[in-house]
């Protein structure tokens, strides 16, 4: 704990306006000098650090626990202890869509990984089942578009394995022809397999008229990099297949933050104008989407750690399970109750008109939310 230390005599050096704590009461300066050494600015770095996680352990089990109660006590004036409103939904933003990132990630590797294998084990026992020639074709065919898109998406061991996958399914869909009676396959004309991307690499200037010209050349700019990364991503070798793939999911999430930035100014004024009535303030209302938002994203992140840890543990606990999933159960049951007790107990308005607007704002809310993530998403594509 700091020592009280007398400032009596003193003079602030900035406007030397006689000096009663640490801090000038006419400028705000502060009476500790920036040239320290070293140790010193290494002992206030950890006490900084310290505070800051003692306010977060007074912020963050309230805004996940008791609905509404850290804006009430902002209204308050009660502010000292907690993190304020933007830097916590900021912070728990990017924490969030750091984590479903890496869990996004990996899911779509494992799934891949899946597809793959299924894919490539493929030797056409189905055939059989094929009561003529034209069943057998198209069998085939969807067979070999799905070799086609391993080769493509899949990994380098994935592709070099499609060559022998496609020869043992034309083997198979011969043999079944035989039986038939009906004419074999054509033999290939070449070994080689010629993949066209369904997105050209060029895309054709569109214009829209009620739009200035300028945002019609952004929009064109941006469709023409979504075009260049999805032909990278469906041409050339696996390493650029692979950097393309990457940088687009990067960009998606890169710009999930700021669009949820975006959302809460928009929010609201949705809550000022189904409020209206109650004469508060606009910057309550912010204060209101700020820590709905940053429950929203602490909310996410748990379901998210959550899943990940009963993926981790099924193979080696399987009793875990159960528990786990019904834990994630009333997690999901938690956000609509929460937001809902929220609204009650900071506008405290009876319970039919409390559910009233709260279906409303939550329609509304909706579509804002699809709207901002379908343009962060494609913004993310354009990367």
């Amino acid at each position: 704990m700091k020592s009280l230390v007398s400032h009596e005599g003193q003079h602030c050096a900035n406007c030397t306006t006689p000096l009663v704590g640490e801090f000038c009461h006419e400028c705000g300066q502060s009476v500790h000098s920036v040239l320290q050494p070293m140790h010193h600015m290494f002992e206030e770095t950890v006490e900084t650090v310290l505070h800051i996680d003692s306010r977060i352990v007074h912020t963050l089990p309230p805004l996940f626990l008791k609905p509404g109660f850290l804006t009430l006590e902002y209204f308050s004036g009660r502010r000292v202890r907690y993190i304020a409103p933007f830097r916590l939904m900021f912070v728990l933003s990017l924490l969030c869509f750091f984590g479903l990132h890496l869990a996004t990630s990996e899911v779509i590797d494992q799934g891949l990984a899946k597809h793959q294998q299924r894919v490539l084990s493929d030797r056409g026992s189905d055939f059989a089942q094929a009561a003529n020639a034209d069943k057998v074709h198209e069998l085939l065919d969807d067979k070999i578009n799905a070799l086609d898109a391993v080769q493509t998406f899949g990994s380098t061991t994935a592709a070099a394995a499609v060559g022998s996958a496609k020869q043992a399914l034309r083997a198979a869909a011969n043999q079944r022809l035989a039986e038939l009676h009906a004419q074999p396959l054509p033999a290939p004309a070449s070994s080689a397999v010629t993949l066209e991307s369904p997105f050209p690499h060029r895309v054709e200037h569109f214009r829209i008229s009620w739009l200035p010209g300028s945002v019609n050349d952004r929009l064109n700019v941006v469709a023409q990099h979504i075009s260049d990364n999805m032909y990278a991503a469906t041409h050339g070798d696996e390493a650029t297949r692979e950097a393309a793939r990457d940088r687009m999911v990067t960009g998606v999430f890169g710009k999930l933050p700021g669009a949820m930035l975006v959302l809460v100014p928009v929010f609201a004024l949705l809550l000022k104008l189904f409020y209206v009535f109650k004469r508060r303030l606009y910057m309550e209302h912010l204060i209101v989407a700020l820590h709905s938002q940053a429950f929203l994203f602490l909310w996410l992140l748990l379901c998210t750690l959550l899943a990940a840890l009963a993926g981790w543990l099924e193979p080696h606990a399987l009793w875990t399970t159960s528990p786990l999933n019904w834990l994630e159960r009333a997690l999901v049951l938690w956000a609509p109750i929460y937001l809902l007790l929220m609204q009650k107990r900071i506008y405290r308005q009876g319970w039919p008109m409390t559910l009233l607007k709260y279906w409303c704002i939550g329609w509304f809310y909706f579509w804002l939310l699809s709207f901002v993530l379908l343009g962060a998403i494609g913004l993310g594509l354009a990367h």
